[in-house]
């Protein structure tokens, strides 16, 4: 583990957000639902040793272990971790959240061959679904809904109505910048209209420290910042990369992972050349200007 150790937030009676500090390259936030009878567990997380903090920190919450795990999208640093809860638990996302998970398989050792991740076996989702469903934990709706194509092409966002409490999955980044070079660039913003729609009170982010509504805001600036840059560089006929290394990144120079400006510019310049929104990019060439926008190191992992 890092010197920052998880922990767990309570917004609201029954509702718990599992945020492992600082939020950066596959330290992902979880969460749980529970009315003491059972458990729904949002996300899981990268590496099999942290699953497994995951685990003890829901029964030291005094909550049962899952028999639902709910997958907001299908990266590693948010399943790789579904088979600490299996069998004893079901694992549900999109559709496209399964068929993009076993297209995947180990990719993060690929990325990160010296990330002790463990004996993962992938495990996607068995129970799918396409558009919304509705669960209930005891007297607690919960509504699992699509948004399309934004962060990738499989994505839920997992919204608690009564409670005010929404899991944005990484359509959110709190104190991090965004990342859709596997989804969209628009489909990202009108996945933040949808998210308004729901009127929470509490944002349980991807990434990074519980916030409020405002995130959406600070998400939308970037976003429409990205779509300036990739005009502007496409119209002059620079690539993302020489487009990423002359850009002044004004406020978001604070956030974590800068070097994801020239994968959402890749992704942006896609668009603009007419693909399909969530349609495949180059990864390697991705991951290679990444490198290169990070001072030649390569994007490091901290799990």
């Amino acid at each position: 583990m890092t010197a920052d150790q998880p922990y767990l937030v309570q917004p609201a009676p029954g509702v718990h957000a599992y945020v492992q500090p600082d939020g950066g390259w596959c330290l992902n936030n979880a969460g749980f639902v529970t009315d003491g009878g059972e458990t729904l567990l949002v996300d899981t997380a990268a590496t099999l040793r942290r699953a497994r903090a995951l685990r003890e920190a829901v029964v030291a919450a005094g909550a049962p272990l899952p028999r639902l795990v709910v997958n907001t999208h299908h990266h590693g640093d948010h399943t790789y971790g579904n088979c600490v809860f299996t069998p004893e638990a079901l694992v549900l996302g999109h559709d496209g959240a399964r068929s993009e998970q076993l297209a995947a398989g180990h990719q993060l050792e690929m990325i990160w061959p010296s990330t002790d991740f463990g004996a993962v076996e992938i495990t996607a989702p068995t129970l799918t679904y396409n558009d919304r469903m509705t669960l209930h934990i005891g007297g607690t709706e919960v509504r699992v809904l699509h948004p399309g194509v934004a962060h990738t092409t499989g994505d839920s966002i997992v919204w608690l109505p009564r409670q005010g409490v929404v899991f944005t999955g990484d359509l959110v980044f709190s104190e991090g910048t965004p990342f859709v070079a596997m989804g969209s660039v628009a489909g990202s913003l009108r996945a933040l209209e949808l998210l308004r729609s729901l009127d929470a009170a509490t944002v349980i982010p991807g990434h990074g420290p519980l916030t409020d509504p405002s995130a959406y805001d600070a998400t939308e600036r970037y976003l429409r910042f990205v779509e300036e840059l990739a005009r502007e560089g496409r119209g002059k006929g620079l690539t993302p990369l020489e487009t990423a290394r002359q850009a002044d990144l004004r406020e978001f120079a604070r956030w974590r992972e800068s070097e994801r400006l020239v994968a959402n510019l890749h992704r942006a310049y896609a668009e603009l050349d007419g693909l399909p929104l969530g349609a495949p990019l180059d990864i390697v060439a991705v991951l290679t200007d990444m490198t290169v926008m990070n001072g030649g190191v390569p994007v490091a992992c901290h799990a």
